[in-house]
């Protein structure tokens, strides 16, 4: 057997060969990540004769452009988890890291583990785009969080105390947010001094008339005397107007980016036959059903409910030596933070609504009976519902 390792990094590639051996074929050399030299090191790899197996971490998407081209020549390529890499190399007495090291590290990997190696399969384009949109919309909403906080400690110094008279301070559609095209109008408490009581009144009149709102005269009289009352801490000044609408503009336009991303993420899932499974799942919405197809993936990688919960992070590894057996274990957390989340979700939509048939429900009840803090049962609910989406999902299949 021949065994390849390569060491992956953003534009090139650090490739070593051995034979079954342990005999260095190839010492560690660079491959840049262009059409020529891949091609070399494919017609490289392909002159053995004997069986090759190649191996290189998953390092986000600076492997694709290497990974694609082996897969296109058809060689056995197996992706590692870099955290096994990382444990795999603490048994040298004198640690080193470098790109020539870690490529016969993982040489030499390949040669003792290649009993237990898996090919690398090329997922369903539509998995594959729903991930990515996925992480696309996750750094959105994490723009749209921070935009929000820095905006309401904008508005306490501003327009303290504003929020809580807008129950539309929370609406999806940014083209249609009351709260946020008020702010951008009135920009702060002293404006609206300035503008008196009479001339406050018939100017938000006109402007709520607009929107259909109602109570339009008792809002107005509420907001003109939160003005009166209030004291703001920033005038009006251009620095301050300036941080105002940028922070909404912002805002504004996360707000529209994640429902497009959003829309088209469920356009995917329609298409896909675990899609009515999932969203019938109870405290699975149209928004959270996509995220957690994208978050994932083809169900039949996994060999168990007890898998897909370690890819989640959410389980809890045992802990056993001579008569000791620890009982009070954490998750491990080492895997998909959004998948987590996502399932986090579920929980909080299943706890709000009570929905009292469903049995994830009923079992974080059980254990919150138990003297079990909120989050543990949430998170042993979140154990509970993944094995039952596997069963659910992999019933279909088979």
């Amino acid at each position: 057997m021949i065994a390849v390792g390569i060491d992956v990094s953003k534009s090139k590639s650090t490739v070593s060969i051995l034979n079954s051996d342990g005999e260095i074929l190839l010492k560690p050399k660079n491959f840049h990540h262009t059409m020529n030299e891949l091609n070399n090191l494919i017609c490289l790899i392909n002159s053995y004769q004997e069986d090759v197996k190649v191996a290189m971490e998953a390092t986000g998407h600076y492997h694709y452009p290497i990974l694609k081209a082996l897969l296109n020549e058809h060689i056995y390529v197996s992706l590692i988890n870099p955290y096994l890499m990382k444990k795999y190399g603490d048994n040298n007495i004198r640690k080193g890291k470098t790109d020539k090291k870690n490529s016969l590290q993982i040489a030499y990997y390949v040669l003792e583990k290649s009993y237990k190696l898996l090919p690398y399969t090329m997922t369903e384009q539509k998995y594959d785009d729903l991930k990515f949109l996925s992480r696309q919309y996750n750094q959105i909403i994490a723009m749209k969080v921070k935009s929000r906080v820095q905006l309401s400690n904008l508005l306490d110094e501003t327009m303290p105390g504003i929020a809580s008279l807008f129950a539309s301070n929370n609406a999806s559609n940014p083209s249609n947010n009351i709260f946020l095209d008020f702010v951008e109008k009135y920009e702060c408490f002293d404006n609206i001094k300035k503008m008196g009581e009479k001339r406050f009144i018939n100017s938000y009149m006109k402007f709520a008339e607009k929107r259909r709102c109602r109570n339009i005269q008792a809002k107005a009289l509420a907001i003109y005397e939160l003005a009166y009352n209030s004291i703001t801490t920033r005038s009006t000044d251009i620095s301050t107007i300036l941080a105002l609408h940028q922070c909404i503009n912002i805002l504004k336009q996360c707000s529209e980016s994640s429902n497009q991303l959003l829309y088209q993420m469920q356009a995917i899932s329609y298409t896909l036959p675990e899609y009515p499974i999932v969203r019938a799942m109870h405290g699975v919405g149209n928004k959270l059903a996509p995220r957690l197809i994208a978050e994932i993936g083809d169900v039949r990688r996994f060999t168990s409910g007890k898998a897909l919960n370690a890819y989640a992070g959410n389980d809890a590894p045992a802990y056993q030596s001579g008569q000791f057996e620890g009982t009070n274990r954490h998750i491990s957390k080492r895997g998909s933070a959004s998948l987590r989340k996502a399932c986090y979700e579920v929980m909080q939509a299943l706890k709000l609504h009570k929905i009292e048939e469903d049995a994830v429900y009923q079992f974080i009840i059980k254990k919150e009976a138990e003297g079990k803090p909120k989050n543990v049962a949430k998170m042993a609910g979140v154990n509970k519902f993944l094995r039952i989406y596997y069963a659910r999902v992999m019933e279909l299949y088979k």
